[in-house]
């Protein structure tokens, strides 16, 4: 059989998909991973065949439309994120889908699975006439964002011959059940296995030292805003009785190492260095959060935006997290939070508890086999 996975436009969408793409090749199926051209090294860095299907860049799609003209950038308020994540992620849609049907016409697949708002994947799914599988990037719920995209993708929409986007004849879920919505749509769960680019592993990277460990870090992408939210974290933190790992990609450790002082820091694996730690701070990224609690550490959340924040305040609930929002989040608050989430046991042995659950949950070799059911 052969199965296209469509990415989203930035490494963690890649990483969200790697597990059941690897499963389906390890079962003896072909596995073609499509993405922009600049996604490609990051398909490939993990051992799948990438495919590029767009040149445009994820700065491009989110600061301009399709006429080039200049978008604002995203406001605050959850209708209003809600808008400009299904303009920006239909238009990698709309510009991925010439790509993907000159991608097709080459290599037929007989399934197509998209992430959490891969639009492209079931365009492209009813354009050959396939099944379309939608697999859940991480723990949030993206419904929210279904409607605007359709809204962007109205041509294209319109060019098949549909009212509205296509449903999934398979839902996967990676979202621990304690942390699902209570209206979730039916879904095939699967097991969180964490994935991202490997470096040479060094023996502090797999073992605990003798003060409590805080890995801090705002994702895999580097820009100007990530590196001022990195600094500001370790900066804050620095008065606190702790290891502190700064997780980032190789062109923001230069800059970053100039104001955060002596402090381990560049890429390094986070699926071997979060079951070491303690606490992870971040960004709110759903990769990094679904790898925290598959490690069962400690979370605080520092999100931007209140897109995905009924998600975060549900982890908050169940006692594995804290979260801030920017209007809270001061240094004082920030200390405040990983000193009682460090302190306090009870936050790690809720994070152990939704760990288990996660390790519970089928593996991905065993949803290949509801994949395979699909295409017979």
């Amino acid at each position: 059989m052969r199965i296209l996975f469509v990415a989203g436009p930035s490494p963690a969408t890649v990483f969200g998909i790697a597990a059941l793409a690897v499963a389906a090749r390890q079962a003896g199926h072909q596995v073609i991973v499509a993405g922009t051209e600049e996604l490609v090294p990051h398909i490939t860095a993990i051992g799948l065949p990438g495919a590029a299907v767009t040149r445009r860049t994820w700065q491009g799609l989110i600061t301009t439309d399709r006429s080039g003209a200049t978008v604002p950038r995203m406001p605050r308020g959850l209708t209003p994120e809600r808008v400009h994540h299904g303009g920006w992620f239909g238009r990698l849609a709309a510009e991925s889908l010439d790509g993907l049907r000159e991608l097709a016409a080459r290599w037929r697949p007989d399934l197509v699975v998209g992430g959490s708002m891969s639009y492209a994947a079931p365009l492209l799914a009813a354009h050959l006439g396939i099944p379309y599988v939608r697999q859940a990037w991480d723990l949030y719920d993206t419904r929210g964002v279904d409607p605007y995209a359709a809204e962007e993708l109205r041509p294209e929409l319109d060019a098949l011959g549909l009212d509205g986007l296509p449903d999934p004849v398979l839902r996967v879920d990676v979202c621990p059940p304690g942390l699902r919505p209570p209206d979730a749509d039916p879904a095939q769960p699967m097991r969180w296995i964490p994935y991202n680019r490997q470096e040479p592993l060094e023996p502090w990277m797999y073992t605990r030292g003798d003060r409590p460990r805080v890995c801090v870090t705002s994702g895999s992408r580097e820009t100007e805003a990530n590196r001022d939210f990195l600094g500001r974290l370790v900066a804050d933190l620095a008065a606190f009785d702790a290891e502190i790992l700064v997780a980032a990609p190789e062109e923001a450790t230069s800059r970053l190492r100039e104001s955060v002082g002596r402090v381990r820091i560049g890429w390094m694996p986070l699926d071997v260095v979060a079951p070491t730690c303690d606490l992870v701070v971040h960004h709110g990224g759903g990769v990094t959060g679904m790898t925290a609690l598959g490690a069962g550490a400690a979370q605080l959340l520092l999100p931007r935006w209140d897109i995905f924040a009924s998600t975060m305040r549900r982890t908050a609930e169940q006692g594995a997290a804290r979260v801030l929002f920017p209007e809270d989040a001061t240094p004082e608050s920030v200390l405040s939070a990983c000193r009682a989430l460090l302190e306090e046991p009870g936050y790690r042995k809720r994070s152990g508890e939704i760990a288990a659950e996660i390790a519970a949950l089928p593996a991905p070799a065993e949803v290949v086999g509801a994949l395979e059911r699909l295409a017979v």
